[in-house]
């Protein structure tokens, strides 16, 4: 089982960016696909971002397509979301999760790192 633990979220205005980071430690980090979720309140939790096991192949969300790039070091255990052109609407907590199939999750979660756009 790895464990997960993001950071990097904050506030930020409208048009800016931020870099998320999911450093994963337990057992082989990159065995699996990748995948960065977020929750809005009252909303339900929904597929951001996902990265292959090798990095090579990338998915992303209609909303944030063009404006979130995915990445992770291997080496390093970490996968990491570049936000830029942030919307208030992006304004969510942002969970990463270690087995991402299909922009579904299916392995462990981290806590989450707010992130809060204002207009």
């Amino acid at each position: 089982q790895v464990q997960l633990v993001e950071s990097g979220g904050g506030l930020v205005q409208a048009g800016g960016s931020l870099r998320l980071s999911c450093a994963g430690s337990g057992r082989t980090f990159s065995s699996y696909p990748m995948g960065w979720f977020r929750q809005a309140p009252g909303k339900e939790r929904e597929f951001v971002a996902a990265i292959s096991w090798s990095g090579g192949s990338t998915f992303y969300a209609d909303s944030v397509k063009g404006r979130f790039t995915i990445s992770r070091d291997n080496a390093e255990n970490t996968v990491y979301l570049q936000m830029n052109s942030l919307k208030p609407e992006d304004t969510a907590v942002y969970y990463c999760n270690a087995k991402v199939l299909g922009g579904q999750a299916f392995g462990s979660w981290g806590q989450g790192t707010q992130v809060t756009v204002s207009s």
